[in-house]
C-alpha cells in the first residue's frame, strides 16, 4: 500500500484489510500524493487520509471520508466541514469522521464473521477457555505456556491436515472461501498449507 494505515483481523487477514478512504467534492477517489521530504532525498507516495488537506496545489482537498475494505466493500460517507476544521488541520479536525469510519469497518467485519460457517458453541467455548488457561499459565510459568502453545500448534497441524483434505473434497474453492469469510485465493492458500499440498495444483 502507499503509506496509509490499515486494519485487519486475526481471522480474516488481508482478505478484509480496511482503511479510511477519501472522496473529493465530485465524488471521485484521489490517487496517492507524492510528498517531497526535501534534503535532496527521494520523496514518497502516500494515500493516508490526513494528507488530503488541499494546502498545496498538488494535493486535493477531501470532501468526505469513508471506510473501505480490500474485499470491495465501502462504508457510508462522512462529510468533512472545512469551515469547522479551519486551521486545525485534517488530522485533528477530521478525527470524528475517521473514528466513524473505524466503527463502520468493525461493523463490516462483524457481518463477515456472521456470514462465515458457524462453529458449534462447544468448540467456541473450548477455544476461548483454552486461550484463557494459557494466558493464566503465562503469568506463573511462561516456559510452560510456550510448551502448551507448541502442543496446540502440533494439534492444529494434525487435525487441520484431515480437515483441509475433507474440505477440499467437499467444497469448491469459492464455497470454501465463502464459508471461511476470506477471498478465494486466501482459502486456497489456507487449505493447501493445512493439507500440505501445493496451492498451485
Amino acid at each position: 500500500m502507499d503509506g496509509r494505515e490499515s486494519w485487519t483481523t486475526e481471522e480474516f487477514g488481508s482478505s478484509h484489510e480496511g482503511w479510511i478512504g477519501v472522496l473529493l467534492e465530485d465524488g471521485s477517489v484521489p490517487g496517492p500524493v507524492y510528498l517531497d521530504v526535501g534534503s535532496g532525498s527521494a520523496g514518497r507516495s502516500v494515500s493516508q487520509w490526513s494528507v488530503y488537506d488541499g494546502r498545496s496545489p498538488r494535493i486535493p482537498r477531501a470532501a468526505a471520508l469513508r471506510a473501505v475494505c480490500s474485499c470491495g466493500w465501502g462504508g457510508p460517507e462522512h462529510p468533512l466541514d472545512w469551515a469547522l476544521i479551519g486551521d486545525e488541520g485534517l488530522q485533528e479536525g477530521g478525527d470524528g469522521q475517521a473514528d466513524a469510519c473505524d466503527r463502520d469497518w468493525d461493523g463490516h467485519t462483524a457481518q463477515v464473521e456472521a456470514s462465515a460457517i458457524p462453529l458449534p458453541e462447544s468448540v467456541t467455548v473450548f477455544l476461548e477457555r483454552l486461550e484463557e488457561e494459557i494466558d493464566r499459565l503465562t503469568k506463573t510459568s511462561p516456559v510452560a505456556a510456550v510448551r502448551a502453545a507448541r502442543r496446540l500448534e502440533a494439534t492444529a497441524e494434525r487435525v487441520g491436515y484431515w480437515a483441509a483434505r475433507g474440505a477440499r473434497a467437499d467444497a469448491t474453492p469459492a464455497q470454501a472461501a465463502a464459508a471461511l469469510g476470506v477471498d478465494e485465493r486466501a482459502a486456497i492458500r489456507l487449505l493447501a498449507r493445512l493439507g500440505r499440498w501445493s496451492p498451485y495444483m
